[in-house]
């Protein structure tokens, strides 16, 4: 008699499973999250796992589209893709349920996004609780919503953070004025990235821009320090859309100083990656212990706009796996 053999009981590269403490210690998390937030006045929502890929691809730029897990669904035999980000849902969801809305959109959420990760031949399943706010435009919206990741983080129980300000729109502005070709582009995004002075000089010789754009481009991989980086950076900007993204960070700072917030600021213009939504300030919280983000989060005036309903949005997101590693490793156990 044939006996089929037994299938090996492992779960796909990226997956897991969490036992009733490590579960526990991520509900504490959430629950202590979404706690301070719907405390501020933003109201939860939950959104599907996965959604149709052209809908959910909207809202997405080219690196995000490729970290996407992509499947037929049986009943239509249409393409969806598991969410590896949560924002585009949000986006899609307050221009369709809030298109008549009147005033600030207060959202907020947890759930896991899957990633592809071609360099691990995988994929990576995250937790995350995060908000977003619609209708409120910056300085003042970036620099409440800042402040709210630091109140989370303190909620949490986590240490005095450093928040990373960075600006998406200044990068761009920077790497088009530079008139490389695609491959170059891509080269000298990574060597900015990287810090590697030397690489990005090598590439930048093949520059067709402006003198001063590339002068400038040169100097981002050491333009990170104090708020006081912004002044010096000033004075060697080239006119135009990079100014008035320096002029931009110096307003959050500033408005974020008002807030007198238990964190310390820090300033990276050299911050190149993110997705591509984001057209403005870009955030994260780094706290002693953890190695990387434990927020990451930033501001999206366009993303609303490709669903119907143009609107200024800032949000941000909590890694929670980040975080409850940072918290046992502090705890010893």
């Amino acid at each position: 008699m044939f006996m089929a053999e037994s299938p090996t009981l492992r779960l796909p590269a990226g997956m897991r499973d969490y036992a009733p403490d490590a579960a526990a210690a991520r509900r504490r998390v959430v629950d202590a999250v979404l706690e301070v937030f719907e405390r501020r006045g933003f109201a939860r929502v939950i959104t599907p796992a996965f959604e149709y890929e052209e809908v959910l691809a909207l809202g997405l730029g080219g690196a995000a589209r490729a970290a996407t897990v992509r499947f037929v669904e049986p009943s239509s035999g249409q393409v969806v893709a598991l969410r590896p980000d949560i924002t585009p849902q949000i986006a899609r969801l307050i221009a369709t349920r809030y298109r008549n809305h009147q005033g600030p959109v207060r959202l907020c959420y947890e759930g896991t996004v899957v990633r592809l990760e071609r360099a691990a031949r995988g994929q990576r399943e995250l937790i995350q609780a995060g908000v977003e706010l619609a209708g409120v435009p910056g300085p003042e919206g970036d620099a409440d919503m800042i402040a709210l990741a630091v109140e989370a983080l303190a909620a949490i129980g986590l240490p005095r953070p450093t928040v990373d300000l960075g600006h998406l729109g200044l990068a761009r502005e920077v790497l088009s004025a530079l008139e490389l070709p695609e491959p170059a582009l891509e080269e000298a995004r990574r060597r900015i990235a990287k810090r590697d002075g030397a690489g990005l000089e090598a590439v930048l010789r093949s520059a067709r821009g402006s003198k001063p754009a590339v002068a400038f481009a040169r100097l981002l991989p050491e333009l990170s320090g104090g708020p006081d980086v912004l002044e010096a950076a000033q004075k060697k900007a080239p006119a135009g859309g990079v100014r008035r993204a320096l002029k931009e960070l110096g307003a959050i700072v500033a408005a974020v100083g008002k807030r007198r917030l238990d964190a310390r600021l820090h300033v990276d213009l050299g911050e190149v990656r993110g997705f591509d939504y984001y057209t403005g300030v870009r955030f994260q919280a780094f706290v002693p212990g953890a190695p990387d983000a434990v927020v990451m989060g930033g501001r999206y005036d366009d993303l609303l706009g490709r669903y119907g309903r143009p609107s200024p949005a800032v949000g941000f997101a909590v890694d929670v796996d980040a975080v409850v590693g940072t918290l046992e490793l502090g705890s010893g156990s």
